[in-house]
Order: structure tokens, then C-alpha cells, then sequence
């Protein structure tokens, strides 16, 4: 990020604007101001818990995601298994009524359509793929940090699962 250097009355007429850089985080290293907000304790929880404790924590945490990630994919299941049901049942009242001579379907124009949206979901597909990469990366990186809780919270999701 590049903040403007306070300039001296002589560089106020001047056009060529300076800017120095200014490293964030370089500086949030060295003024700690989440312990002004938060207090001295705070911090990484690896400095603040035992091993126990963490595994604990991210077991409990594990098994709550976990069950509830149960419940919903059963809801889910069902909503989408409901919606296909639905699609056949319509896709072959629509079979039976445009063999009978009720409905005239223009297939070179289903098939443009078709092809149309398969290039918009290629786009868009490709301006999404950096963003993903990104988070993979992100979480990737605080699953190492963490890794006690990450374990325990893992154990503790499939017995969610299980359960």
C-alpha cells in the first residue's frame, strides 16, 4: 500500500507527487495492536491451550459440523432427488405431447441455447478458478498452523457423520 510522504511547502507547486511504501504488515509485526484490543493473552491458540484441550475443541467443534452436515445432505438429498422426479415427470409429458402433434420443438434453436450457455459457464469457470486456488491455499496454510485442532476437528466430523 503507498501512502503520500508529508511534502514541504516548496513540493506543494511542484507536479511530481513522491510516494513512499509503507509495509502493513511489517508494521502490524511490530505494534501489536489486537493486544490493546483483546488483551495480552490473546494470540495463536497453540500458545494458549494445552494439546488435550485442543483436540477436545476441535473434536466437539468436528462433531457438530459433522452431524449437521448429516442432517442438511439428507434435506439436500431428498430436494434433489424430489427435483429429478420432478424433471422426468415433465420431460416425458413433454416426450408423449410433441409425438402427438401438441407442441413443434425448434431443435437448432435448443441446441444454439445450449451451446451458448455451455461458453458462458466455460467463462466463468475460468474467472473463478484463481479465487479457489487462493482459498485452498489460505486454509491449506492454517490447517499447518493448527494442526492439533485441525486433527481433532477432523476425528470429530466423521463421528458427526457416523452418528
Amino acid at each position: 500500500m503507498a501512502a503520500r510522504r508529508p511534502r514541504s511547502a516548496s513540493e506543494h507547486d511542484s507536479d511530481n507527487d513522491s510516494y513512499e511504501v509503507l509495509d502493513l504488515t511489517e508494521y502490524a509485526r511490530r505494534h501489536h495492536w489486537w493486544n490493546r484490543l483483546f488483551g495480552r493473552s490473546s494470540g495463536p491458540i497453540v500458545e494458549k491451550y494445552s494439546v488435550a484441550t485442543q483436540i477436545v475443541m476441535g473434536g466437539v467443534t468436528g462433531w457438530c459440523a459433522g452431524f449437521l452436515f448429516q442432517k442438511v445432505g439428507k434435506l439436500a438429498a431428498t430436494a434433489v432427488g424430489g427435483g429429478f422426479l420432478l424433471l422426468q415427470v415433465c420431460s416425458i409429458s413433454c416426450f408423449i405431447a410433441s409425438h402427438s402433434g401438441y407442441v413443434q420443438v425448434d431443435w437448432k434453436r435448443v441446441e444454439k441455447d445450449v451451446n451458448k450457455a455451455k461458453k458462458q459457464l466455460k467463462k466463468r469457470a475460468n474467472k473463478a478458478a484463481p479465487e479457489i486456488n487462493t482459498l485452498i491455499e489460505e486454509s491449506t496454510e492454517f490447517i499447518k498452523q493448527n494442526i492439533v485442532v485441525s486433527s481433532g476437528f477432523v476425528g470429530g466430523f466423521l463421528l458427526g457423520l457416523a452418528s
